[in-house]
């Protein structure tokens, strides 16, 4: 009878050591490497690199205004408009006009009834909740991982994101970078092209930026917006952009947010066959660095706009993967 009693217990600590052992190995290595969180701003923060968005990072990006020129760098949302898949984009004016006349003045207003989804659908910011890496089996919320080490459970709500809603991104007022990849290479990149640390530096080089800083935002002009509402099934099959390799030296440059005039800022397809995405995780998820989709960047380009103070306010809807909105570049 004991030594029954003393093989049971041995079994069970077996069994427990074994899923200890085992879900120390699921955190220390996942598909993306080794683990990412807690991160550098705390266990609890929704925030990712925002954080970085310091009086300091404020006053720095006002000494670059000394024309006092605005560039709107987002798009139109209009029918017609590159939306990859069965995305859509629909606004409906009910009535004309939607309500009125009212009192003795006569008053009379219109309104709009929107739908349609955020991401791919005109200019998209990601926010950190839009990527994840699956570290368990499929299915298992506690084993799908985002940035901050946030599981799905922590996550997951019908009604919008209980954990990382893009309302929990702190407002943008940073220098900006522009990165013409076009100009450098004198031509528009092509379709799986990816761009390089060595062609990143070449470009600063070339365009006379010394640095890249902390909290700031680097944006990557292509050339491939030259095709929105032009050839959309051109520039949905595929883009040029960046890879892991430039990925990771932004993110150890501490940078708050990359963007680009594709619609998705990494090279598509990857030329590792066997990855999807990979970029996104490496920003989002593992950096909490922020993503900025199908901006307009040829007026930049054009002005031979290098360096500017960024501005934008993601629209706080709670829950939301992402924010549409038009960011705004002041020189």
């Amino acid at each position: 009878m004991k030594t029954s009693r003393m093989i049971a217990v041995a079994l069970v600590i077996a069994v427990l050591l074994g899923t200890t052992a085992s879900a120390a190995f699921a955190q220390a290595t996942t598909p993306i490497g080794p683990q990412w969180w807690p991160s550098r701003w705390g266990p609890g923060d929704e925030a990712g690199a925002s954080n970085l968005m310091t009086p300091e990072k404020v006053l720095e990006a006002v000494k670059l205004i000394t024309a006092g020129k605005v560039y709107r760098l987002g798009r139109v949302y209009e029918p017609g408009m590159p939306m990859r898949g069965l995305r859509n984009y629909k606004l409906v004016i009910p009535s004309f006009p939607t309500a009125g006349p009212f009192a003795k003045n006569r008053l009379i207003f219109n309104e709009e009834f929107v739908t349609g989804e955020i991401g791919q659908v005109g200019t998209q910011f990601d926010g950190l909740g839009h990527i994840g890496v699956l570290v368990g089996a499929d299915g298992d919320l506690n084993g799908m991982r985002f940035y901050n080490g946030f599981t799905g459970a922590d996550l997951v709500s019908a009604s919008g994101l209980k954990k990382l809603g893009v309302e929990k991104v702190k407002p943008f007022f940073t220098r900006g970078i522009l990165l013409d990849m076009a100009g450098y290479k004198g031509r528009m990149l092509n379709h799986g092209e990816e761009i390089t640390v060595a062609d990143v530096r070449a470009t600063m080089a070339k365009q006379g930026i010394a640095d890249i800083r902390p909290g700031d935002v680097v944006l990557f002009h292509t050339g491939w917006g030259s095709l929105w509402m032009k050839d959309n099934a051109k520039f949905d099959a595929g883009e040029p952009g960046i890879g892991l390799e430039v990925a990771r030296w932004l993110a150890d440059r501490q940078i708050v947010c990359v963007g680009s005039d594709t619609w998705a800022t990494e090279v598509q397809p990857n030329p590792d066959p066997n990855l999807r995405g990979p970029v996104h995780q490496e920003l989002l998820t593992r950096n909490g660095i922020f993503n900025h989709e199908n901006l307009d960047l040829s007026e930049l380009a054009r002005d031979r706009v290098w360096e500017f103070a960024y501005v934008f306010v993601p629209v706080p809807l709670k829950g939301a993967t992402g924010s549409p909105g038009s960011p705004i570049a002041i020189r």
